[in-house]
């Protein structure tokens, strides 16, 4: 399967770096097997549900995870970026950090009189840092000298500000550890909430924590030779039951996002059959994928040759997401994590 299959031209001024105020204001396209496409607005969503119909929702909380500090060497000072990746039972952190050629293993990087880290490791072009400070400090200095991490595509246009801390969170997140934003989250707001509720419709959650593997370009030019970057995740049985539920009454299980599915897939691969799940994930969902338990799904626009284009061609079928796409541009539909989103029914 050739990369070029998930490419489509996408002009510069299609791609958000704000969202829209408010949330629930931005576009919604919806996709029903093959009827034709529909063009709403986000606040209308539960128009398109049924009472039966089951929510889930990914409340990782995304971490002010882009930290600059400072490596001093015999009384000169270089700047040291870094994106927090993901964290491990010792404390320590996974990070990518730039530049990384100019920091060697056993080396201090400042970040205030308090704060500071020594390079341990540099696994697979990253870096592994140990802070001075304990975890239950992590959060405060997080907050205090953290930035949210935006997408490179946003970045490239402006820095993130005091705004993207609000913007860039959904309004359920519960548990730290993203370094992403699960973003078709992001449209829900309480209104909407409640419209979905006295519907009937019902919601539940699962967590993944999104990494920065979400943003990493696909090399291979045969997909499946791609390898994806794990991330943690979990599924309660709460959640287990409310989908047992929910497919029992006739209703459809509709993930809010690529994070929430790529979870409840995860949960039923094993078995074929939907269960509670905790540890991390890897899986690669590419056309041919036999889905088990999703019969929708909520998602933005994706970037080109990405594997989340591939994950929504597996679910509505190549030819379907190039119509959706050509549509969407044609359209002039906000492109990726601040941008409008889609319901794709089965």
């Amino acid at each position: 399967m050739n990369l070029n299959d998930f490419n489509f031209i996408l002009p510069d001024d299609l791609i958000a770096d704000r969202p829209l105020s408010p949330r629930s204001s931005s576009r919604l396209l919806i996709s029903n097997r093959l009827k034709p496409i529909i063009d709403e607005k986000f606040y209308n969503l539960p128009k398109f549900l049924s009472p039966n119909d089951l929510l889930v929702f990914n409340n990782t909380k995304v971490i002010p995870a882009r930290l600059k500090g400072k490596r001093v060497r015999e009384g000169s000072s270089s700047v040291i970026n870094i994106t927090l990746i993901s964290s491990n039972d010792d404390g320590s952190w996974l990070a990518l950090i730039k530049p990384l050629r100019k920091i060697q293993v056993g080396e201090v990087i400042l970040f205030d009189k308090d704060v500071k880290a020594e390079l341990i490791e540099k696994p697979d072009g990253l870096g592994m840092l140990r802070f001075n400070i304990e975890k239950n400090e992590f959060s405060t200095f997080l907050s205090r000298q953290g930035a949210m991490p935006l997408p490179p595509y946003i970045e490239k246009k402006r820095a993130s500000d005091s705004r993207d801390m609000k913007d860039y969170q959904s309004i359920f997140a519960k548990h730290d550890g993203a370094v992403a934003a699960p973003t078709a989250s992001l449209h829900f707001d309480h209104e909407v909430l409640k419209d979905l509720e006295y519907l009937g419709v019902k919601s539940s959650f699962v967590t993944l924590h999104v990494g920065a593997g979400t943003f990493l370009p696909v090399k291979e030019i045969n997909i499946k030779n791609h390898k994806m970057h794990a991330e943690r995740g979990c599924i309660q049985q709460s959640t287990v039951d409310k989908i047992i539920e929910a497919k029992s009454r006739g209703g459809r299980v509709i993930p809010v996002g690529t994070t929430a599915m790529r979870v409840l897939e995860t949960a039923a691969l094993k078995t074929g059959q939907i269960n509670s799940w905790v540890g991390e994930t890897d899986i690669f969902i590419y056309p041919g994928f036999k889905f088990l338990v999703c019969d929708g799904l909520v998602t933005n626009f994706h970037l080109p040759k990405s594997t989340l284009m591939m994950l929504v061609s597996a679910f509505v079928g190549k030819q379907r997401t190039k119509e959706l796409y050509h549509h969407a541009v044609k359209n002039k539909y906000r492109f990726f994590s601040y941008g409008d989103v889609s319901l794709l029914l089965r």
